[in-house]
């Protein structure tokens, strides 16, 4: 079964089941500071999970586009990925704990025909925060599965979330394949086994963990099921190799191409160029553009495509050729019937990726000129020195060693080692800090910002020009940043005029309500849409009486009048063409 044909067969399967579904989420969230990139399918969901009612009600599927960077070290082994396609189906205060394990088994045995006996399950064994799961061990004993194929495992393994600090979270329940083609499944399950592959799990969203550590039941509990295509397809193909299914075997093919070497020879290299290839191509084509730069998503797009460039360069390829556009085309090639926004934004994916080749050979350049310095006065590169080339100039490893090898010097790898190690470590403390606050965080004054957004907007929209159009949010706590398209700065008499447009209509006291009706009479009633945005049949709009209309998930504050005072704290350049507004409410 091929990726195409598994993910209709799932979709097909929960429709059955009286799924709605769903089309992806762009892969950049919207209004969420807790996380750079949507990481599972239930991110955009959260609202809903905590309550919320969703327009297409309480049973949904879909698959969704991915990305994450948590352990971009691991790729180039034989499954992990930095952007995958995710299964999911969700209930949301609906089905529990056995109708969701009895139709993933019916799922995997009737519909993907696996045997039961290459399958092994795991379940939450408690601890002092939530207790033993019992009631989906029983489930499974129930359906026929061996007690000696079902294992107790710790949080660990067994929990989920919350995603930061606070938010819904719970046990989950997963499912493994035995991948040995020429050992049969041992009869008692081993989790530390690596033939044993994850192939899926169901969270059961039963609690909201609290900023002190307590763990809250949540008044609705939802499940959240969860599997990687790639890892599917391999299974289903029988393959040890993601990177050898029809998902990722032509863009392979192209770099053996490009390379003049082979993928036996080059196994790793390959798989994380075209993993990280792929990666950039969907972030570059997602409906919230994001461009190469050294802040937030643009910059781990930027480490995407120059991992990608650095190692085909330690492949030996001629940096003047652009050579990732050309692996480009071979994503969208495969993509494009899926994702049809890649082939339309075709022409900017290339134009930005070849700007950023560019931009890095040069940076290599510089690179060399440091290597040539140090290679001239020492004996030895210090680990330091490599690092430093690393980091700033992006030279492998293993292409620092080759050149000391030329001029008969040594590298200090250890050195090396514990820099690297020293970088992770703060950068994981770094992306903690910045992400802590949760993905549930629906404080009272994050819920004012979001609305203030919208009055922005319209502002802008008003006072600027007709033609603006939202091209990215993020909101914290603390204040708004609303990104837009437009190709000047601002005026100080423009930012004048949109501040106080805002707080006109915050004094004014509107109200705000909210509806679900039909996509189509939304937008005919003239509801602000996001641009390259695929939406369900039916969708929340939300109205500031006759003010603004925006499709959105929310939430919001009832009336205008809770906002406070309006203030532009910042207006600057986010890219080419886009300027980004910051702003703040201050007690009025």
């Amino acid at each position: 079964m091929e990726a195409k044909e598994l993910k209709k067969a799932y979709l097909d399967f929960f429709a059955s089941k009286k799924h709605a579904i769903v089309d992806s989420a762009p892969m950049i969230p919207e209004h969420d500071p807790t996380v750079l990139f949507t990481t599972a399918g239930m991110h955009p969901l959260v609202p809903f999970i905590l309550g919320q009612k969703h327009p297409l009600g309480k049973k949904l599927s879909n698959v969704q586009k991915c990305l994450r960077t948590g352990d971009i070290d691991e790729v180039g082994d034989y499954c992990h990925h930095t952007f995958f396609e995710m299964l999911g189906n969700w209930s949301l205060g609906d089905y529990f704990k056995k109708e969701a394990i009895e139709m993933t088994f019916e799922f995997l045995i009737e519909v993907l025909k696996l045997p039961l006996d290459k399958l092994a399950f795991s379940c939450f064994k408690g601890d002092q925060d939530a207790p033993k799961d019992e009631e989906s061990y029983g489930v499974w004993l129930s359906l026929g599965v061996p007690k000696e194929r079902i294992a107790y495992l710790g949080k660990e393994d067994n929990w989920w979330g919350p995603a930061g600090e606070t938010g819904p979270c719970g046990p989950d329940t997963e499912m493994f394949y035995w991948t040995d083609k020429e050992e049969p499944a041992p009869k008692k399950f081993n989790a530390d086994d690596k033939r044993w592959v994850e192939i899926g799990n169901n969270v059961f969203m039963q609690y909201d963990k609290q900023k002190d550590g307590t763990l809250k039941p949540l008044k609705q509990k939802s499940v959240d099921f969860g599997g990687g295509v790639d890892r599917l397809t391999a299974v289903m193909q029988g393959l040890d190799d993601n990177y050898t299914t029809e998902q990722f075997l032509p863009i392979i093919e192209e770099i053996e191409k490009i390379t003049g070497k082979k993928y036996v020879d080059e196994t790793r290299l390959m798989r994380i160029i075209a993993d990280h290839m792929r990666a950039a191509v969907f972030v570059l084509g997602d409906e919230r553009e994001v461009i190469p730069s050294n802040v937030d998503q643009g910059y781990v797009l930027r480490r995407l495509i120059r991992r990608s460039v650095k190692y085909l360069d330690a492949l030996g390829v001629d940096l003047k050729t652009e050579v990732t556009t050309k692996v480009a085309e071979k994503v969208i090639e495969l993509y494009k019937e899926d994702y049809p926004l890649l082939e339309s934004k075709m022409d900017f994916i290339l134009d930005e990726l070849r700007k950023e080749e560019q931009r890095f050979e040069l940076t290599l350049k510089k690179g060399l000129k440091i290597f040539e310095k140090l290679a001239a006065t020492r004996k030895k590169i210090e680990g330091k020195d490599a690092f430093l080339l690393f980091q700033s100039y992006g030279f492998p490893i293993e292409m620092t060693q080759e050149l000391a090898s030329e001029k008969k010097i040594k590298v200090d790898i250890n050195g090396f080692d514990e820099e690297y190690k020293k970088h992770q470590d703060l950068s994981r403390i770094g992306a903690e800090k910045k992400f802590k606050g949760g993905l549930s965080d629906a404080s009272e004054e994050t819920v004012k910002l979001h609305t203030a957004t919208h009055l922005l907007n319209e502002a802008l929209r008003k006072i600027v020009s007709p033609d603006i159009k939202q091209k990215g949010s993020n909101i914290t706590a603390e204040r708004l940043r609303f990104d837009f398209n437009f190709d000047r700065k601002l005026t100080a008499e423009e930012k004048q005029a949109v501040e106080d447009e805002v707080n006109r209509v915050i004094d004014l006291g509107m109200k705000i309500t909210r509806e679900e009706i039909p996509l189509k009479a939304a937008l005919k009633s003239g509801a602000v849409s996001e641009f390259g945005t695929k939406y369900p049949e039916k969708v929340s709009v939300y109205s500031v009486e006759e003010y603004s209309k925006e499709i959105c998930m929310g939430p919001h504050v009832k009336n205008t009048k809770e906002l406070g005072r309006f203030k532009i704290k910042k207006e600057e350049s986010s890219s080419a063409g886009v300027r980004r507004i910051k702003a703040v409410l201050v007690k009025g």
